[in-house]
């Protein structure tokens, strides 16, 4: 019986020493896993951040935008390309004042169907010689078969001349007025209203 009570200890002694050793798992550290987590967290913003900021360009590489041109306006004097091109203001090259009727005065009774010739004088007061392609070109009103007469002649600035068209009464009784008006060899008229040419007849 004592024999027996000795073996059991011994027993277990033999198997204890036989079991194979359990490694010991170390209770982890909470707090310390959190900081290193968040060390790592910073470490990849900050590396992701430098890999987008920009550099900045030296100054000698900045460039100055230059400001837009001004613009220069440019009065216009004339629609005509001649004197566009010649740098002359149609209404100094170009231009003349009525002086007087010389025929024909306002009011004269007619004949139906009378051929008659209306005459003014007018003065060059422009800038520009008056000569071959310059004359009279009708406005408005009753035309009556006008047709102008050539000058036949050069009109320097500040001459006279004696303009004429030569008209036909038309066949019906009553009052017409034809206007008529200077004009270049470009057919462009020139002169201020007040100065445009008429005659009225009355036809009876």
């Amino acid at each position: 019986m004592k024999t027996r009570y000795f073996l059991l200890p011994l027993l277990a002694l033999i198997l204890a020493a036989c079991a194979p050793a359990t490694p010991v798992v170390p209770t982890p550290d909470v707090l310390a896993v959190r900081t290193s987590a968040a060390y790592t967290v910073v470490a990849e913003i900050t590396l992701t951040a430098a890999a987008f900021t920009s550099t900045p360009l030296p100054p000698s590489a900045t460039s100055t935008p230059e400001p837009p041109p001004t613009a220069t306006a440019t009065e216009v004097f004339t629609t005509d390309p001649t004197q566009a091109a010649l740098g002359t203001p149609a209404s100094l090259c170009d231009n003349y004042v009525y002086v007087a009727d010389v025929t024909i005065v306002d009011g004269t009774a007619m004949t139906a169907g009378q051929d008659f010739v209306k005459t003014w004088k007018i003065k060059n007061t422009g800038d520009c010689t008056w000569g071959d392609g310059y004359g009279l070109i009708y406005s408005y009103g009753e035309k009556m078969s006008g047709e102008a007469v050539p000058f036949g002649t050069v009109v320097a600035p500040g001459q006279e001349i004696d303009v004429s068209v030569n008209f036909k009464a038309p066949d019906k009784i009553g009052e017409y007025v034809s206007s008529w008006q200077m004009a270049n060899p470009q057919g462009l008229s020139f002169g201020s209203k007040e100065n445009i040419l008429f005659v009225k007849i009355v036809v009876k």
